[in-house]
């Protein structure tokens, strides 16, 4: 099989270190490498420079694409798609977006335009929000799970427009989404459509996903639990999509060399107590898993290389893989051998860490091409 591996663009701002939490790369952040100054004066170097440097970094290494997530303390991932296109020949741009802020026939005539311009570049991270005050932030104050119907709706409105043919528009009169006779200008139809990546792990967003994902896109958790996931996912598909997973990666020439970089994150992170705001059943889910693992970094280590602990060395889901490159290469293997079909993988920072991981792991894996 053919596995695809992304690596994540930090649209929020990079780290220099998981030893040091502070965004000093790109983002917005006052007083980091971008902008950075000469002689006093603004030197030209944006963080959509260093942006563009990390998927230059990745295209090199062999990685097939890149997630730009989406919050509100970044840029728009529909606009930096645009922006790195042009630095890039083959690298796909999976585009992190709420449908429930985008109406589906705008969101089907944007994506056709950058479909065409990149030469079908364009993947979709189709996500429905975690709820709370991250949610209210775009003013979207729907409930859980019709938050999911609204995406399940929106899916099946940009599909329909995007299939209409000429003169004949696609018709809905749906719970949120009202169209009349639309469809795409000529000159955008006939597009590749992107390939859907779905996030959630409730029983609501395993049902959408079900409906309409090519890939059903989970965090790392521990395997049994993974593969648990991906059984529901399957139990509730009549088609079932496939699997992907976004994984952390902290890998270095050796085990111990690896987890001294844990050591030192840990002893400077930044205490904070958990937010329980949100009905985000992954986080939840992730919590669950590290009940009660005390203050000691290693007693996160809930199976031979699976850390839990990323959550408190930078903003994010909470597993990842720590170890030597071979061990991460085989975790990832096994990750395979549970079904997963796709990676988003990323490190911190961005950069260097494509060049490591591109090098010195993804040359590793068995199961990539098998």
């Amino acid at each position: 099989m053919t596995v695809d591996i992304y690596w994540r663009i930090h649209m929020e701002g990079d780290q220099p270190s998981l030893r040091r939490r502070v965004r000093s790369r790109g983002g917005f952040t006052p007083g980091g490498t971008a902008p950075g100054t000469r002689d006093g004066r603004d030197d030209g170097y944006n963080h959509a420079d260093y942006m563009a440097e990390v998927a230059r970094a990745a295209e090199d290494n062999g990685f097939v694409g890149g997630l730009l997530p989406n919050f509100p303390h970044t840029d728009d991932p529909w606009a930096a798609a645009a922006t790195l296109a042009r630095q890039t020949t083959s690298y796909r741009f999976m585009v992190a977006f709420q449908p429930g802020f985008l109406h589906p026939v705008q969101a089907a005539r944007m994506t056709a335009t950058l479909q065409r311009a990149t030469g079908g570049r364009i993947v979709y991270n189709v996500i429905s929000g975690g709820g709370g005050p991250a949610q209210l932030w775009w003013g979207d104050k729907v409930e859980h799970d019709d938050r999911y119907a609204r995406t399940s709706e929106f899916l099946d409105v940009l599909k329909g427009v995007w299939q209409a043919g000429h003169g004949r528009g696609h018709t809905h009169h749906g719970r949120f989404y009202q169209v009349e006779n639309a469809a795409l200008p000529p000159e955008l139809a006939g597009q590749p459509f992107p390939e859907i990546f779905f996030s959630g792990s409730s029983a609501a967003a395993i049902d959408a996903a079900g409906r309409h994902a090519d890939y059903y896109l989970s965090w790392l958790e521990p395997f049994e639990a993974l593969a648990e996931k991906f059984d529901a996912v399957r139990a509730r598909s009549a088609t079932p999509p496939r699997f992907a997973v976004r994984v952390d990666l902290l890998a270095r020439e050796s085990e111990e060399e690896a987890w001294e970089e844990i050591r030192q994150g840990w002893q400077a992170r930044p205490r904070r107590s958990e937010s329980t705001e949100g009905d985000s059943v992954g986080v939840r889910r992730s919590r669950g898993f590290l009940a009660g693992a005390g203050d000691d970094p290693r007693a996160l280590e809930v199976a031979p290389n699976v850390w839990g602990g990323f959550g408190h060395l930078r903003d994010g889901p909470a597993f990842g893989l720590v170890g030597d490159y071979r061990q991460v290469a085989e975790r990832l293997d096994q990750l395979m051998g549970l079904g997963v079909d796709a990676f988003i993988l990323a490190g911190i920072p961005h950069l260097e860490e494509a060049h490591r991981v591109g090098r010195h792991v993804l040359p590793l894996l068995k199961g990539r091409t098998s």
